[in-house]
């Protein structure tokens, strides 16, 4: 069989700028492999070949009968993932609230109308997870939201630090939503503030929310 290094790099390629800007978030599975080569534009060994190597690189997982998942937004998170995978719930929760007030603060003063459409896209979307009762969608969209708004911020080193947790914050989300004592949160009132560009507002929406997690609210 003939191998193509640098159609399987440049696919590879490809395929990691989609998971790093986020077209496939973490927990989403990415299309089927006649959709992949449809995209990509090579055969279908190529795709496998570069699918396989994400696989291996930790930001993909396939699941047998169920397709291949998004688990990592880019090495880093993975590397930064094996470091605090022993790490307590609790202090994801601290490091979330370091990185997602400033988040907050910021994308209300900073956030073009095109990303308050799309925040409100993302609280729908939050929203209808909750309604039907599906986890894996709540836990999708509510990252979903979470690094909109991150992105919003406008601040690239704020965000990079922000995605290369990406897969400890996804993990802290579901563990919250499993809990016995979770109550259900719309984050309407942090979504309007960023809308009304409500800076104080947007801070004690986002900080009631997470110190109500860490049991502080």
């Amino acid at each position: 069989m003939t191998r193509h290094p640098g159609l399987i790099d440049q696919a590879v390629a490809r395929l990691r700028a989609q998971i790093a800007d986020g077209g496939w978030p973490v927990g989403e599975r990415i299309p089927a492999e006649p959709l992949l080569v449809e995209m990509l534009g090579v055969g279908r060994n190529t795709v496998r070949e570069a699918v396989q190597s994400l696989v291996h690189a930790g930001l993909l997982e396939r699941r047998q009968g169920s397709g291949t998942f998004v688990i990592a937004s880019s090495e880093l998170s993975v590397t930064i993932g094996r470091e605090i995978a022993l790490a307590r719930q609790r202090d994801v929760l601290e490091v979330r609230r370091s990185l997602e007030v400033e988040a907050a603060r910021l994308a209300a003063r900073r956030r073009t109308p095109a990303e308050l459409a799309e925040l409100r896209a993302r609280r729908n979307d939050r929203t209808e997870a909750y309604r039907k009762g599906d986890l894996d969608a709540m836990v999708t969209t509510d990252l979903a939201l979470h690094r909109t708004i991150a992105r919003a911020a406008r601040n690239p080193v704020l965000l990079a630090l922000y995605e290369s947790l990406v897969g400890a914050i996804g993990e802290n989300i579901r563990f919250n939503f499993e809990r016995p004592a979770h109550t259900h949160d719309s984050h309407d009132g942090l979504v309007d503030a960023i809308a009304d560009g409500d800076v104080d507002r947007a801070v004690r929406e986002i900080t009631s929310y997470l110190s109500e997690q860490l049991g502080e609210g």
